[in-house]
């Protein structure tokens, strides 16, 4: 059966910290490691609540602020010196574009709810179909109820859909709801193993 339907992630993936300078500069004046400020931003508390939607992003931030002991009127300039260093991936960007309108595809993201407007500023919304994210859907991956929205969305079937994550259990939960499934480790790796997933099963 051919591979009709392409679901991709967004952070690791499509954007990625290419320069890890502005971030690790950032922990250092706060004197802390590159990996406690990424914990702190990315698996606290609000963290998760604000990636459920049951918190705004911004209150996120704020958290993040008060955590770092910064004032919470710094938090947009905490946010924007953290994210300084993430690039597009505009040769992934390239190829999905290109494989719309004969394949359907659509983003999905355990993310934020300032995602859908970063991605409209960035100019690359014209390559999904769909985009869900976990923020305002109230599911993260990998609730295996995600996956079945997924479908739904694009009125797929299991079998003609291939999942890529760069977060491995993600991926797993992919495949037991049927889908095909490709860990993204390297992006040449991920897009040569897509390929040849997509023109073996046309």
């Amino acid at each position: 059966m051919s591979i009709q339907n392409i679901y991709i992630d967004f952070g690791g993936v499509l954007v990625r910290t290419e320069d890890k300078g502005p971030r690790t500069r950032q922990a250092e004046r706060l004197g802390m490691t590159y990996r406690d400020l990424e914990k702190i931003v990315f698996e606290s508390e609000t963290s998760r609540r604000a990636s459920t939607g049951e918190i705004p992003e911004e209150a996120h931030w704020q958290a993040v602020a008060k955590a770092l002991r910064l004032p919470r009127a710094e938090a947009d300039q905490v946010t924007a010196e953290f994210f300084a260093g993430d690039r597009a991936d505009q040769t992934w960007l390239d190829f999905l574009r290109g494989l719309r309108p004969e394949r359907q595809v659509c983003l999905v993201s355990n993310a934020w709810s300032g995602l859908r407007a970063y991605i409209a500023r960035q100019k690359f919304d014209d390559v999904f179909d769909e985009m869900i994210v976990s923020a305002e859907v109230g599911l993260m991956k990998p609730d295996p109820r995600i996956y079945r929205l997924a479908l739904e969305k694009l009125g797929a079937l299991p079998e003609e859909s291939v999942f890529l994550d760069d977060v491995l259990v993600n991926v797993e939960a992919a495949r037991s709801a049927g889908m095909a499934g490709i860990h993204f480790t390297q992006p040449e790796q991920a897009l040569e193993e897509l390929k040849q997933l997509l023109a073996n099963h046309r």
